[in-house]
């Protein structure tokens, strides 16, 4: 009797599944595709959410223009007589503070000086979309008291990245709010802008009317007369257009009195008003580190992490694969034990 009869078949060895090596951490592979997945999510994040939020203007400011003619002409109104070539500044102070999460409640002050002297004054409360730049009609706007404007158009600054033309600007003093034309591009201080102008036709100011010696239009004239106050206006922006900054700002302003029941007309200011020198390089440079920041968000980042993040991903992804374990989990090592046992096997049934 054959010893394979009386034995039996020999017992197939048990194949032990495979026991994490110690101290083993996540698949080779996983840290590649977490990165390049969280890249990815940058790309889309910082054009489509972070650039939009960062591109708003601040729901919270506080600054202040300054405009000068160093030879102005204006009508000294307590001596009824003609002031020539003088210095004049007008001041434009804002305190700006947040509306919610979309607005900013702009209260601001204009005041016009020549020699120490006030010549002119008044303020204005407007709500300012901080995405358009245009004035909302809403929560106690005001010009110079009167609550029944209704205020359009830009403020003082231009929405970023936006078509060139299409805008209008209000003007506080007239209660309107002319087209601005868009001319040329241009550089201020080394950046580049659009230059924009807007004309003001002679237009009377509301609720200007007031008494004035009648002898102003008629020499020898006794009594007084009313007049108003008529402006006309050429207005010159210049726009860095990714971030919507006025970095500088020109006017040619013309004021005259007119009587209300008569001819004649009587000039009250001729002023060329531009910002201060310092002012201009101070808001060019405040717009240019703006403009990169925003030019990264909405351009170069995404182009950068967006490929990286794919390359991350599929050097991951190869990494995992050329790791995956052997059939069914063996080693090699198992794999050839497991071959080596199947041909004793069969050299054994041979037998």
């Amino acid at each position: 009797m054959s010893t394979f009869s009386q034995v039996g078949a020999a017992p197939e060895p048990r194949i032990q599944p495979r026991r994490p090596e110690p101290g083993r951490g996540l698949p080779k592979g996983t840290l590649p595709v977490a990165a390049g997945a969280f890249l990815l999510t940058l790309a889309l994040l910082l054009p489509l959410y972070v650039h939009e939020r960062v591109a708003l203007l601040p729901g919270e400011a506080s600054f202040t223009l300054s405009m000068v003619d160093t030879e102005a002409d204006y009508l000294d109104t307590a001596t009824w007589s003609q002031v020539e070539s003088t210095e004049l500044e007008q001041l434009i102070r804002v305190e700006a503070t947040a509306h919610g999460d979309d607005w900013s409640a702009w209260e601001t002050t204009v005041s016009t000086s020549a020699s120490d002297r006030v010549i002119d004054h008044w303020s204005r409360r407007v709500i300012v979309d901080r995405e358009t730049g245009r004035a909302v009609n809403c929560c106690g706007e005001h010009v110079n008291g009167d609550r029944a404007v209704r205020q359009a158009g830009l403020v003082l600054h231009w929405p970023p990245g936006v078509p060139e033309g299409g805008h209008t600007f209000y003007d506080a003093e007239v209660r309107s709010a002319p087209a601005v034309e868009f001319e040329a591009d241009d550089e201020v201080a080394g950046v580049p802008v659009r230059r924009y102008t807007q004309s003001v036709d002679a237009t009377q100011v509301p609720d200007s009317a007031r008494d004035v010696p009648a002898a102003l239009f008629e020499p020898g004239a006794e009594g007084t007369v009313s007049a108003t106050r008529w402006l006309t206006a050429e207005r010159t922006f210049w726009v860095e257009p990714v971030t919507g900054t006025v970095v500088n700002l020109q006017e040619s302003r013309s004021e005259a009195l007119r009587p209300q029941n008569g001819p004649g007309e009587v000039a009250l200011l001729e002023a060329e008003l531009a910002l201060a020198d310092g002012q201009v390089s101070g808001y060019a440079e405040q717009a240019r580190v703006r403009s990169l920041l925003l030019r990264g968000l909405d351009l170069w980042a995404p182009w950068t992490l967006g490929p990286v993040g794919v390359f991350a991903i599929l050097a991951g992804l190869l990494t995992a694969w050329r790791d995956r374990p052997p059939r069914a989990g063996r080693t090699p090592a198992e794999e050839t034990s497991a071959e080596g046992n199947a041909e004793e096997r069969e050299a054994t049934k041979t037998g």
